[in-house]
């Protein structure tokens, strides 16, 4: 069987994350790469040994022997670009956030419907072997009903500080979108997807305009910063279970990278993610226990992994490994978040 052919559009950043396991599919190999920046686009074909290089991503849309795009570009141009895609027939792994907008998501899932075809978002994080293993915990009734969580991924002095994430023209927003949607997509996932009904959040920039305010991943704040640069959100549920969120890129936090943690608490125990452990109580005995959950070396970088399993799932015939309905879940909440900033106060999401 032929391999599915993959054309990359926006080569200059994630996308480098995507190549090792395009290489590693035995059901894919990537042919095509489109950028704005010829400069990028000429390094990254040299880097990988492609020649077919295009500075209009609609050549690779309408590319006849291209099967899948892989879109990496900055937030705002996901959707025209996936939409334009599988209505020339294509299948689309995209990017985080599947779109800044839940009717941009609403419109993709249609194009979906309409075309037949495959729409994958890059949540990496659930590829993770410990992320499997908690998710199969999880489903098997280890802490019964999930009632609540308390999620954060928070970065010290480390905002991303080129255009495509610091102005909303190209991201829509700071990190409640760039990395709140990698552990809110998580801890959705971990607590079954149920229906958000209500948000209060909050979307500020406290530390990005101060005087001299820096980032160790590119030096000074520059002016054209215009998102927010923490969030926090309390998150109701149509079967009444409650979730607290917290991002931020600049907090003075107790880390020198990135603190990501998740905490979920049910009726018959408890967990945490990363270090993957379960704590229940034994009612007869009035004994509590803990349980470390026993994991294995991941065989490929969890970016490397969405991209084959999302071949396989193609080859297979299989339903989208991360469905764009749990995507439309996660950017329901984010844009309920920045809603309830503007209202100052809780707003009616869903």
């Amino acid at each position: 069987m032929a391999k599915l052919k993959v054309g990359v559009i926006g080569v200059g950043g994630i996308a480098r994350t995507h190549m090792p396991g395009w290489a590693a599919s035995e059901h894919a190999e990537v042919v095509a790469g489109s950028d704005v920046s010829e400069d990028a686009l000429t390094k990254w074909g040299a880097q990988y040994g492609i020649t077919h290089l295009e500075t209009d991503s609609a050549a690779l849309i309408n590319d006849p022997d291209i099967d899948i795009i892989d879109v990496c570009t900055p937030n705002n141009y996901h959707a025209p670009l996936s939409i334009a895609a599988m209505r020339a027939g294509k299948h689309v792994l995209c990017e985080k956030p599947l779109a800044p907008t839940p009717k941009e998501i609403h419109d993709m899932i249609a194009a979906r419907d309409e075309s037949g075809k495959l729409l994958m978002t890059a949540q990496h994080f659930r590829f993770r072997g410990s992320s499997k293993a908690m998710k199969a915990e999880i489903d098997g009734g280890a802490l019964g009903d999930v009632y609540h969580a308390r999620s954060w991924l928070l970065r010290r002095i480390a905002a991303p500080v080129r255009p495509g994430f610091i102005m909303k023209k190209h991201s829509s927003g700071g990190p409640c979108i760039d990395v709140g949607v990698h552990v809110l997509d998580l801890t959705l996932w971990f607590m079954g997807n149920p229906k958000p009904v209500a948000v209060s959040g909050v979307a500020r920039a406290e530390i990005a305009h101060q005087p001299g305010a820096f980032s160790k991943w590119g030096g000074r704040i520059p002016p054209e910063f215009d998102v927010e640069d923490f969030a926090a959100a309390f998150v109701r549920f149509d079967n009444g279970a409650t979730l607290v969120l917290e991002v931020s890129w600049l907090l003075h936090h107790d880390t020198m990278g990135e603190d990501m943690q998740m905490w979920l608490y049910g009726t018959k125990g408890g967990c945490h993610w990363p270090k993957c452990e379960i704590y229940q109580s034994n009612y007869a005995t009035q004994q509590l226990y803990n349980r470390a959950l026993k994991l294995t070396d991941d065989a490929l970088e969890a970016h490397a992994q969405e991209c084959v399993e999302f071949a396989q799932a193609i080859v297979d015939g299989a339903p989208s490994p991360v469905p764009a309905e749990q995507s439309l879940q996660v950017m329901t909440i984010l844009d309920g978040i920045y809603r309830s900033q503007v209202a100052g106060g809780e707003v009616k999401v869903g």
